[in-house]
């Protein structure tokens, strides 16, 4: 869909921000959403399919690239793929190494999914903004769908339920290396005995319920963080190649410019979440 249709520009924008939904409709039964109305009327349960797809696809893309590299490698020096997965292998477990200070064979392995899979979601930002639409257009057409009610969004950081989604994921194992290292009573007592005690039983009791109240705020602000962090940064840059993508004959260099400068984000992001995800496994190992 390019920007010299007819759509104006605010149809245009909104068109790219919409993603390719499927749901139950009140009035239609199970079919695809036309509108970003049908698809909030499908409620709770649609899917975004060309989130879920991109996402599935990239990490299945992430697992046969490293799997590759690891059935190719070799004991002298490594080039080309297998070089490429050892710096960021090591990478990952120098990051895990300074900042979790507890044992787990899982936060290594789990960091460097996270940061390889984000990293791939993120880079889809630097396809040109028309190109897939397009292309997914002139594949509905053939199937004999309205071009106009054919949305695809390519980039799923920027579909918050991906990065809720990550995020929920994370909080879950929060709660389980929080229990699993200190007890249930443990972490039952860092969320009603801190942060404020008292020698005092009775006033201790009478705490109780202000230290739930900040401590249960205090963990649930870490998935939300993490998901809204990720998902407005990479929402705000794809919003950026949209509005370039409009002025027509100027779009090329800045384009390439931004997305020289975007480089740095989709790097950044993806570094950022892993970071929090160890940072945050490694509090709930530790005793306060």
């Amino acid at each position: 869909m390019a920007a010299g249709n007819t759509l104006t520009p605010t149809a245009y924008i909104q068109h790219h921000l919409q993603n390719l939904t499927f749901g139950y409709h009140p009035d239609h039964g199970w079919a695809m959403a036309h509108s970003a109305e049908e698809a909030a009327e499908m409620g709770f349960w649609a899917i975004h399919l060309d989130t879920m797809a991109w996402s599935i696809g990239l990490g299945v893309l992430f697992l046969w690239l490293f799997r590759k590299a690891a059935r190719a490698a070799t004991t002298g020096v490594p080039h080309g793929l297998q070089n490429f997965v050892e710096m960021m292998v090591e990478f990952v477990d120098n990051s895990v190494k300074e900042t979790f200070h507890g044992k787990s064979r899982l936060i290594a392995p789990l960091s460097l999914t996270i940061f390889c899979w984000i990293f791939l979601m993120n880079l889809m930002d630097l396809v040109p903004v028309d190109l897939l639409p397009m292309l997914a257009q002139k594949i509905g057409i053939m199937f004999g769908a309205d071009p106009a009610h054919v949305y695809f969004k390519v980039v799923p950081t920027t579909d918050v339920n991906a990065t809720l989604g990550m995020s929920l994921s994370v909080f879950a194992l929060i709660i389980i290396y929080s229990i699993r290292h200190k007890g249930l009573s443990g972490f039952i007592g860092e969320l009603t005995l801190h942060p404020f005690s008292s020698s005092n039983k009775l006033f201790q009791v009478i705490l109780i319920p202000i230290n739930f109240i900040l401590e249960v705020v205090t963990l649930l602000a870490k998935p939300v963080s993490l998901a809204l962090r990720l998902f407005g940064n990479m929402y705000a840059g794809e919003l950026i190649f949209i509005l370039i993508a409009m002025i027509g004959l100027w779009q090329l260099p800045l384009h390439f410019s931004w997305a020289v400068f975007h480089i740095l984000i989709v790097t950044l992001q993806a570094f950022i979440f892993m970071m929090l995800t160890i940072v945050y496994l490694s509090m709930a190992t530790e005793e306060h």
